[in-house]
């Protein structure tokens, strides 16, 4: 087969795993633009307590330090889009975190598409799966391989599919047909800096975790600001805002990935039943789901800080992740 015989072939398996998008990108280190933008944003500490985001820069930077001889990119999409989102008269969660962890999603498809390009290729390919596994700029390598391009609330935004996406990526060491990176479409909107509550899109294409609230309800150990917890307004698992007020959100088709789907009991969980919430329940409500990152002790802190506004002082321990 041709190199563009393989990706035409890839990217038709792709979307028969459920990707919405998928394109490649040749493997190299990040532009210097983008490069230097997020050394700065480092620098200026916008990065808060997340100090795993600035370990491994120079494999951040550059890919063919974790795939030696990396040729190609494979960068894929997995929408995460609700059919309905959990009522604003209950306490909520970020979308995302919905259904199950998408870590583990993503990473079975990636390896159904590693293995087909491998059959493809007769089995020479060599290289490595990521979804958020590994110090990658997956943002960059998504826009890089053309799936969409760099909203002004820093997500990746893809025609027809909107931001609320999963980005995934195969590092290979064969050279395939590049896409075109996709120019910005967001045009003078800036509704998503408008929508944020408390300012941490304090400029297009910048955000301050130090006042994010996906960043201080997710990964904040101890307790929270009082102006975190001023601004919750039943929030309890990071925040949608900026994302539900892009118009590229709005007409999104909802996911078709049924992992990705609420569970009953999740949907009807009154302000009451998460005050309530014991451990045995949380296990059982949380099996196998992206919100276990906050562990009980800091979703219950969340929890007593939108419902009551304190503060809380236990948060849980953090995990240790170095990507």
């Amino acid at each position: 087969m041709t190199p563009d015989e393989i990706k035409a072939a890839l990217c038709a398996e792709a979307a028969r795993l459920g990707f919405i998008a998928c394109g490649i990108a040749p493997a190299g280190p990040v532009g210097e633009p983008s490069a230097n933008a997020f050394r700065t944003w480092i620098d200026e500490g916008m990065h808060d307590c997340m100090a795993y985001m600035a370990n491994n820069m120079d494999k951040r930077l550059d890919p063919a330090l974790l795939v030696p001889g990396a040729r190609s990119i494979v960068a894929v999409a997995l929408s995460y889009h609700p059919r309905e989102f959990m009522p604003a008269s209950s306490l909520r969660l970020s979308s995302y975190a919905y259904g199950r962890d998408y870590h583990d999603v993503m990473r079975e498809r990636l390896a159904q598409l590693f293995a087909y390009l491998r059959i493809l290729c007769g089995g020479t390919v060599g290289g490595r799966t990521f979804c958020d596994t590994a110090p990658v700029m997956e943002r960059y390598w998504a826009w890089r391989a053309g799936l969409g391009w760099m909203g002004k609330h820093c997500n990746l935004i893809i025609p027809g599919a909107g931001s609320m996406v999963f980005l995934g990526e195969i590092v290979c060491d064969i050279e395939l047909p590049p896409d075109i990176p996709m120019p910005s479409r967001c045009g003078n909107c800036t509704a998503c800096l408008a929508a944020c509550p408390t300012g941490a899109l304090c400029a297009p294409h910048r955000l301050d975790a130090r006042l994010c609230l996906s960043c201080q309800t997710i990964e904040r150990r101890g307790a929270l600001a009082p102006s975190t917890v001023s601004r919750l307004d039943g929030r309890i698992y990071g925040c949608d805002n900026c994302q539900t007020a892009c118009p590229w959100n709005r007409d999104a088709a909802p996911t078709t990935i049924e992992e990705f789907a609420p569970s009953p009991e999740l949907m009807s969980m009154t302000p009451s039943d998460w005050e309530r919430l014991d451990e045995t329940r949380y296990r059982r409500l949380f099996k196998g789901s992206a919100v276990k990152r906050a562990k009980y002790a800091g979703l219950m802190r969340n929890i007593r800080a939108a419902l009551h506004g304190d503060c809380g002082g236990d948060g849980g321990q953090n995990d240790g992740s170095t990507v």
